[in-house]
């Protein structure tokens, strides 16, 4: 199940003013997760019920359902069926057509099939729910101490890494074809900032052979000259690099969404929402870039580690 995970915040019972705020932290394995789609329309519909008072517990009575209905669709786990749509809009006093149609066409995408739907039976939910905020999300800003992040991999390096999983090789040739249509549909998506801070020590850790890591390094210096994803190098050996903030890849959404931050794990992954914990992770991701190295001091380093003979 959802494991959910305290927040320093006072208790709320559902009814007072605090009732149906985001989550605090969720940690996903393999169960029903968010998908960005439909916590837009769960968004959109909390702002409706915020704005005539009603509480989560108060909206549930009305729509005839239990209060976690209603937290389930505000947090985008679920999505409205039609029948339950029209009783929001008794609800929420919603009568404005154009408002009712925006709301429509929310849950018509919240209903669309995903593109990584096909690939259902590999992925975990939490990775299911990962691309869903990376499809919906204009800027991603991540760390990872220990491996590269999968949009910086080659594909060489990512069949490596999906090797080490269990299963067949079956499972990890459709995890691989995954992985790439996922990074080709960021590609394409000309909307869409990445801002990574390589850390040193990712690079330290060998994955597949000394071939593959040379090739993953010359990729790494080919993209910092590409023009929508940005990168910077967090020396190993600097005492200005502060990494306390671990793994942590912050989703900005335009305004359609909070910012959400999300830490992966062994076999599952932390979904952040709280706005103090998101800022805190946002202000040390920050610092963190600010004290690693740019595109050119970048190149230099990864230079100097291929012509080394490192790998």
């Amino acid at each position: 199940m959802v494991k959910q995970l305290p927040v320093a915040e006072e208790p709320d019972d559902g009814s007072g003013p605090r009732a149906g705020r985001r989550q605090g932290v969720r940690y996903l394995q393999n169960e029903a997760a968010p998908r960005a789609a439909r916590m837009v329309l769960g968004n959109a519909l909390r702002l409706c019920r915020e704005a005539v008072g009603l509480s989560s517990g108060e909206a549930a009575t009305l729509l005839g359902g239990s209060p976690s209905k209603v937290s389930r669709i505000e947090s985008g786990t679920t999505s409205p069926k039609e029948r339950d749509l029209l009783k929001f809009f008794a609800m929420y006093q919603i009568a404005n057509l154009e408002e009712q149609e925006n709301l429509r066409e929310l849950a018509a995408a919240a209903h669309r099939p995903a593109w990584w739907q096909p690939y259902a039976g590999v992925t975990p939910k939490y990775v299911q729910a990962v691309v869903s905020f990376e499809d919906m999300a204009n800027r991603i800003r991540s760390f990872e101490p220990l491996y590269l992040h999968g949009l910086l991999q080659t594909p060489e390096y990512a069949r490596a890494m999906i090797a080490r999983a269990p299963g067949s090789p079956s499972r990890h040739e459709e995890l691989a074809r995954f992985r790439t249509e996922r990074y080709e549909r960021f590609l394409a998506a000309s909307d869409k900032q990445l801002l990574c801070i390589v850390h040193e020590g990712s690079l330290t850790h060998p994955v597949g052979s000394a071939a593959v890591m040379h090739s993953q390094l010359e990729h790494l210096i080919n993209l910092t000259f590409h023009p929508r994803i940005q990168l910077r190098f967090s020396p190993q050996y600097d005492y200005r690099v502060h990494v306390e903030l671990g793994s942590a890849t912050i989703f900005d959404f335009a305004g359609r969404l909070p910012t959400i931050s999300f830490a992966e794990g062994y076999d599952g992954g932390l979904v952040i929402e709280d706005e103090q914990m998101v800022d805190r992770r946002v202000k040390a991701f920050d610092a963190l870039a600010a004290n690693s190295l740019e595109p050119h001091a970048m190149r230099r380093r990864l230079k100097a580690m291929l012509t080394t003979n490192r790998y």
